[in-house]
């Protein structure tokens, strides 16, 4: 599958990988930075954003489209770094294809299987009636019977774009989300571990990776690992804390 893809910046080139109901846009401003010293590849995953849909939606077929993607623009070895779903898509492609990347960067995700957790945002999505909405902040009204954060609501709304016929549509496939979400959910596993650098960043206050991933699943998959915890960030650690995630990453790909 071609993915959609943003490109800036010069020099060592490295992909950065959204989450789940997320875009490429998600990483905009730390882009920017980025691409000060780096080759920035913002992508699109399989049915969201600008990319194609399909039904199918598993981390080996989003580790080979990242793939297809690194030989489309003939990179031999790029550095990735994914957040949350991406994050998780980042390391099968590691795990798959180790000789295709030179240093691997996980934001606020273990290699475990998570608990449903967001089956209150996919009801919220698909209760929403799109026919007739002239503006977003009709949208905005029918998310918050369910979904009472407004910076959550603004997040999921970046995912609507207006058709020919001005009225509203979302880019994201929300069937095939909803109905591969347990295969979202799963865990990311290999018979052989990757052993090239690795970064895991983890928001002090998100409990996405505990203690015992650390120790455990994490350590077993990724034998050069090194883990930082950024204290006030939460979930959303490249949004809470740029300065930091900025900081850490540009000294693990610095740093030989």
């Amino acid at each position: 599958m071609k993915l959609h893809y943003k490109e800036m910046g010069h020099g060592q080139p490295l992909l950065i990988l959204h989450g789940l109901f997320g875009t490429l846009d998600n990483w905009q401003t730390l882009a920017n930075r980025f691409a000060e010293h780096y080759n920035v590849f913002l992508v699109d995953l399989r049915n969201h954003g600008r990319s194609p849909h399909s039904e199918e939606h598993t981390y080996d077929l989003m580790a080979d489209d990242v793939l297809e993607l690194v030989d489309e623009l003939g990179i031999p070895t790029p550095a990735i770094m994914g957040h949350s779903m991406g994050g998780k898509v980042a390391m099968k492609y590691a795990l798959k294809y180790p000789t295709r990347i030179t240093k691997l960067i996980v934001v606020d995700i273990a290699p475990k299987a998570y608990p449903p957790h967001h089956d209150e945002i996919i009801d919220a999505l698909k209760s929403v009636k799109l026919d007739g909405v002239t503006s977003r902040s009709e949208i905005d009204k029918q998310l918050a019977k369910h979904i009472k954060e407004t910076d959550v609501r603004l997040f999921l709304m970046k995912n609507l774009y207006r058709t020919e016929n001005n009225g509203f549509a979302w880019r994201m496939n929300l069937d095939a989300l909803a109905n591969n979400y347990e295969e979202i959910a799963g865990a990311i596993t290999a018979d052989v571990p990757f052993k090239k650098h690795t970064l895991f960043i983890k928001g002090g206050k998100s409990g996405y990776i505990k203690p015992e991933d650390m120790y455990g699943s994490i350590e077993r998959l990724f034998t050069l690992v090194e883990i930082e915890t950024i204290p006030d960030a939460g979930h959303w650690v490249h949004a809470q804390a740029p300065d930091e995630v900025y900081d850490l990453v540009t000294t693990f790909l610095n740093t030989d």
